[in-house]
């Protein structure tokens, strides 16, 4: 098992930017894929984007060529880079840990994963 720490999320207007951060916690993230989720008011969790141990990355279509996905391996820590941001890009995001097989339709499936960090809201103003 492993804890994951997110930062803060924050308000930001349409068209800004924004980083959020996932932090291992106790643990190392070596041979743990990290993916990036989030959940809108009254819709189910979705997938947003997720990276592999070496580096290999996926993305959502809705955020492609928008969000950014990296990893320092030394600190054990993930980022989500968000650019451009949309008011529909509104929700409480969410990282996460698996170990499932690098396959894109498993690391997009929430089920997969095992361990999630304790969520950060993302407001977009319009």
């Amino acid at each position: 098992q492993v804890q994951l720490v997110q930062s803060r999320g924050g308000l930001v207007q349409a068209g800004g930017s924004l980083r959020l951060s996932c932090a291992a916690s106790g643990r190392t993230l070596s041979n743990y894929a990290i993916g990036w989720f989030r959940q809108a008011p009254g819709k189910e969790r979705e997938f947003v984007a997720a990276i592999r141990w070496s580096g290999d990355s996926t993305y959502a279509d809705s955020v492609k060529g928008r969000f950014t996905i990296s990893r320092d391996n030394e600190q054990d820590t993930v980022y989500l880079q968000m650019n451009n941001l949309k008011p529909e890009d509104t929700a409480v995001y969410y990282c996460a840990a698996t170990r499932v097989a690098w396959i894109a339709v498993l690391v997009s499936n929430k089920n997969m994963y095992d361990d999630w960090g304790q969520g950060t809201q993302v407001i977009v103003s319009s």
